[in-house]
């Protein structure tokens, strides 16, 4: 069952704008109807590979190179001539110099970056599916530009569409049809009808605010 939002007066005569999402009572779709029939599904997290790889690889040769020069201590020779003078800065400049400033800031927000990395999913391109009772079944996520490829296609079957333009995001998905014949406001229900259908064959976890824009095709 599809749920055909109430339109939504535009000042322009030759545009019809409406806003809406599946019904509560909808079987399908809706994050209280998945709820029921499967497990609450949540946001994929990002493995960030690139980051971790980088942060570890400096670490890691800082410390080699740290080890190295204090073994040729060890072993009866000078210390390495940047050790020296890193260790001559760092007792001899104050704490507001501009150059200590800068460095503390940098290393202030490469902290806050790492930080930000690790409490966050990331993956934002993928939307999370349903999940079904069975623990033992794999979560499933479907890339936003597929999503918005199948609803593009859905738009174009309704009679008088000759042009969609499908955004997706996390929350919010905006069509905009461009309607070559017939009525606008009839167009706009319909594509909004076939949008929801497909919306609710999607099987999201989450399901996206639906917005549809219908204008006239220019000449």
């Amino acid at each position: 069952m599809t749920h055909q939002p109430p339109a939504v007066s535009d000042p322009d005569p030759e545009s019809a704008t409406a806003q809406g999402g599946p019904s509560e009572s909808s079987p399908a779709g809706t994050p209280a109807a998945q709820t029921e029939r499967g497990r609450t599904a949540s946001r994929w997290w990002s493995e960030r590979r690139v980051p971790a790889a980088i942060v570890a690889l400096v670490v890691l040769a800082a410390c080699a190179l740290t080890l190295f020069d204090v073994v040729r201590v060890r072993t009866g020779h000078t210390a390495a001539a940047w050790r020296k003078t890193l260790a001559d800065e760092l007792a001899t400049r104050p704490i507001d110099d501009p150059w200590v400033i800068t460095g503390a800031a940098v290393a202030a927000v490469l902290g806050l970056l790492l930080i930000v990395l690790a409490l966050t999913p990331g993956r934002r391109h993928l939307l999370p599916m349903a999940v079904p009772d069975n623990p033992d079944a794999p979560q499933a996520a479907l890339d936003r530009d597929g999503a918005a490829r199948l609803l593009r296609d859905a738009a174009l079957r309704v009679p008088g569409v000759s042009h969609a333009d499908i955004r997706v995001r996390r929350r919010r998905i905006n069509a905009r049809a461009q309607v070559a014949f017939r009525d606008l406001d009839t167009v706009r229900t319909e594509v909004t009808e076939a949008l929801t259908a497909q919306l609710d064959a999607l099987a999201l976890a989450r399901v996206p605010r639906l917005t549809v824009r219908a204008r006239r095709r220019g000449p």
